[in-house]
């Protein structure tokens, strides 16, 4: 009886180890299946990785296509187009009859002059062709023939021509018609550009130059 016993303990062990070692190769291959569980989990972040890495790409297209069309036609348009302004603008000095249209000229001429360096810069920085010195007489080769604004030949003449009050209402009434052309560039900027900083230049432009516009009409007496 001892020895039958001890033959069913010894029997019970095994079983109960069998069972044991099948728990355990269980558990391993539920281990295993959790390695390949992990190993989906690095799928799905490899997918969401795949998923996240055009936005890089798409940042750096961003950033090389931080300018369109529009913002080259406005920097090659309005260069030319500060350029006659400045030209205008110093031809007051020892022509105008009136201080205030000689002051006028030269916080015109201080404000376009360093926008012209800056638009420079932009298309320069774009790869783009900057105007040739001279193109605000000849906006024409620029495909900017008839830009709102631009002074002919004949109105420059007559401008360089004048002198005291003649100059002065010549002065005055050809560069509202000047700012007039600045600020619908302006707003096809604002309206159409895709490069920031030349959009703000495009607001600035359009909140001196409309207050000048004011302060000239006042000064023909229009205001």
């Amino acid at each position: 009886m001892k020895i039958e016993r001890s033959l069913v303990r010894r029997t019970v062990a095994v079983a109960a180890a069998g069972a044991t070692a099948l728990v355990l190769g269980a558990c391993g291959g539920a281990d295993d299946g959790g390695s390949d569980g992990s190993a989906g989990h690095g799928g799905h972040s490899a997918a969401a990785s795949a998923t996240a890495s055009p936005t890089p790409s798409a940042s750096a297209s961003d950033a090389r296509g931080g300018h369109n069309a529009a913002d080259v036609a406005f920097a090659k348009g309005m260069i030319p187009h500060h350029r006659q302004a400045v030209e205008m603008a110093d031809l007051a000095p020892g022509r105008a009859g009136s201080p205030e249209v000689e002051k006028l000229a030269a916080e015109i001429k201080k404000a376009q002059d360093p926008e012209i360096r800056t638009l420079s810069g932009w298309l320069t920085a774009w790869g783009e062709e900057v105007p040739a010195e001279g193109a605000a007489m000849d906006h024409s080769s620029h495909g900017m023939d008839g830009m709102d604004g631009m002074m002919t030949d004949q109105e420059m003449r007559g401008l360089r021509d004048a002198s005291g009050e003649a100059f002065d209402t010549a002065f005055l009434e050809l560069m509202v018609k000047h700012h007039e052309g600045a600020l619908a560039m302006a707003e096809t900027e604002r309206a159409d550009g895709a490069f920031a900083p030349a959009k703000k230049m495009a607001a600035q432009i359009i909140t001196s130059q409309s207050a000048e516009i004011e302060r000239m009409n006042g000064l023909l007496g229009e205001g």
